[in-house]
C-alpha cells in the first residue's frame, strides 16, 4: 500500500479488494497514564509510543467496563455494556462465557477467509474446555495462553493452553514470553502463506502479580531502590505459584519495559516480513489502573491524574488509551477526540475488511476517523454500567455525552454532573446547580434508555 500526499492533504487509498492484517494488543489493567505517549515520565515506552507517531492517538476512547472479563465481552460481541449479556466479573469462568448464537469479531474476520489467532488471557471461559469457554467455538483458529481468568493472576501458572490442550509446566517458568513467541509464529506463518490474519493479543501485563523478567526487574529495583523493603502479593488459586515480589514499584516498571519491547518485537516482525504496510496495529487496556499486588499508581500517575481506577466508574477506571496505526491510511501523529469505546471496534473492523457489521451490535465505526475520509456517526452518549456477583446486581453507572460525564452509585447514590472540558478530574459535581437542570434530566433519560435487564 502506498500513500499519495497532494498538497498538504492526506488522502487514503482504500481499495475493495485489500484485505489488511489486523493486530489488536489488549493490555490488562494498564492505566490512561501508564505510556510516555499519555504522559508517564517514571519510565519509558517508546515502541509503544510509535503506534502514536505512526498513527493516531485517541483521547475519548473507553473501555467496555471497569473490570476484566465484561470489557472483553464488550470487545467480542459489539455490544455496549447497559445491554451486554455480562456486565461484572462473576464467580467461576463459565458464567462469563460468550452465547454462541451471537457474531463476534474473529468471526467477522473469519468470514472475510482470515486466519484468526487469540495469545494471552481469554477472560471468558476455561480455554482448555469445548463448547462456549472455548476461543475457537467463536471464530478463533488459534489460542495459546492462560488456561483461566484466575490462574492469569500469576506469570508463573502450573500449565497453559495451546489450541485446546493443556501443558503442564514446572511453575518456575515466566509463561508471558511463550505467548508471546506463539503470536509472533501466528503472524510469520500467516504472512508466508499470503494470507490476511487476525491476530489478537490480550496480554496479561500489567495486571495483578508485579512479575516481570529477572534482568529487568533488577535494572528496576537500582532505579527505585527506596522500595526494597516493600513486599508484593497476590494469589491465583489453589496449587499455583504466585511468587511474592520485592521492590513491587520496579516490577510494575520492568513488566511495563517488558511490555514495550514485546511490541516493539513485534513491530520489527512486520518490517521484516515485507507486510508493516498492510497491517493494522491497535493497542488498548481492557480497564482503568489497579491497586493490586502491590503496585502503586499514585506513584506512577498511572492515571494520568484522573479520579478513580479499576472497579470504578470514574475516568480513572474506564478511560483507556488507544492508539492506531496504519500506514499509509491513518495519517501519522495524529490525534482525534471521538467519543468512542470498545463497542465501535467490531463494527470498525467490518467495515475495513468489507464485511456486514452484526445484528447485535450497537457500536458506530469510526473508520472516517482513522482515514480522514468520509462523514463520522457520533454516539449520542456512551453508557458503562458495572455489576457485581452471579447475580451481577447493579453497582453503579457511568454516562458520557457531549462535554459531559456522569457518574452514580446504585445503592443510595445521587447522580452526579461534571463538565470534563473544564473539570477532567471531576473534582466539581454540578448535578445540584439549577443553572444545570435540564443537562440532569437529559442526562436521566440516557440512563434509562441505556440499561437493559440483563
Amino acid at each position: 500500500m502506498k500513500s499519495l500526499f497532494l498538497s498538504l492533504l492526506f488522502v487514503p487509498l482504500l481499495g475493495a479488494a485489500e484485505k489488511p492484517n489486523v493486530i489488536y494488543i489488549l493490555a490488562d489493567d494498564l492505566g490512561y497514564g501508564d505510556l510516555s505517549c499519555y504522559g508517564q515520565t517514571k519510565f519509558k515506552t517508546p515502541h509503544i509510543d510509535s503506534l502514536a507517531a505512526d498513527g493516531m492517538k485517541f483521547t475519548n476512547h473507553y473501555s467496555g467496563n471497569t473490570v476484566c472479563s465484561p470489557s472483553r465481552a464488550v470487545l467480542m460481541t459489539g455490544i455496549e455494556s447497559g445491554k451486554n449479556y455480562l456486565r461484572g466479573n462473576v464467580p467461576g469462568e463459565a458464567q462469563a462465557a460468550m452465547p454462541e448464537e451471537l457474531t463476534v469479531l474473529p468471526e467477522v474476520f473469519k468470514a472475510a477467509g482470515y486466519r484468526t489467532g487469540a495469545f494471552g488471557k481469554w477472560g471468558l471461559g476455561e480455554t482448555h474446555k469445548t463448547g462456549k469457554e472455548s476461543p475457537h467455538t467463536h471464530g478463533f483458529d488459534e489460542f495459546c495462553g492462560w488456561k483461566s481468568q484466575m490462574i492469569a493472576h500469576t506469570y508463573y501458572p502450573s500449565s497453559y493452553v495451546r489450541n485446546g490442550k493443556e501443558i503442564p509446566l514446572d511453575g518456575k517458568t515466566y509463561l508471558h514470553p511463550i505467548v508471546m513467541d506463539a503470536a509472533r509464529e501466528f503472524i510469520s506463518t500467516s504472512a508466508k502463506a499470503d494470507s490476511p490474519f487476525f491476530c489478537y493479543i490480550p496480554t496479561a501485563i500489567p495486571h495483578a502479580a508485579m512479575h516481570a523478567p529477572k534482568e529487568l526487574h533488577e535494572k528496576w529495583r537500582k532505579v527505585f531502590p527506596q522500595f526494597d523493603e516493600k513486599i508484593g502479593q497476590y494469589g491465583a488459586g489453589p496449587n499455583e505459584n504466585t511468587p511474592d515480589v520485592v521492590n513491587p514499584i520496579a516490577g510494575f516498571a520492568a513488566m511495563m519495559e517488558h511490555l514495550d519491547n514485546e511490541v516493539g518485537s513485534i513491530l520489527n516482525l512486520l518490517t521484516e516480513l515485507g507486510i508493516e504496510d498492510d497491517t493494522i496495529v491497535m493497542f488498548a487496556s481492557d480497564n482503568g489502573a489497579h491497586l493490586e499486588g502491590g503496585h502503586d499508581p499514585r506513584f506512577f500517575d498511572s492515571t494520568g491524574g484522573l479520579r478513580g481506577h479499576k472497579r470504578d466508574m470514574h475516568e480513572g477506571g474506564i478511560k483507556t488509551p488507544m492508539l492506531a496505526r496504519w500506514p499509509g491510511h491513518i495519517p501519522a501523529g495524529s490525534t482525534t477526540h471521538l467519543l468512542s469505546g470498545f463497542h465501535d471496534i467490531l463494527p470498525t473492523m467490518a467495515e475495513v475488511i468489507d464485511q456486514p457489521i452484526p445484528g447485535q451490535n450497537t457500536g458506530i465505526s469510526f473508520l472516517p476517523t482513522l482515514t480522514n475520509d468520509g462523514e463520522q456517526a457520533q454516539h449520542d452518549y456512551l453508557y458503562i454500567e458495572f455489576t457485581q456477583g452471579s447475580d451481577q446486581i447493579l453497582h453503579s453507572q457511568a454516562l458520557r455525552f457531549d462535554k459531559w460525564k456522569v457518574y452514580k452509585k446504585a445503592k443510595g447514590g445521587s447522580l452526579e454532573l461534571f463538565d470534563l472540558s473544564s473539570d477532567p478530574f471531576e473534582k466539581k459535581n454540578l448535578a445540584k446547580d439549577p443553572q444545570y437542570a435540564e443537562i440532569v434530566k437529559k442526562a436521566k433519560g440516557y440512563l434509562k434508555k441505556a440499561s437493559e435487564p440483563i
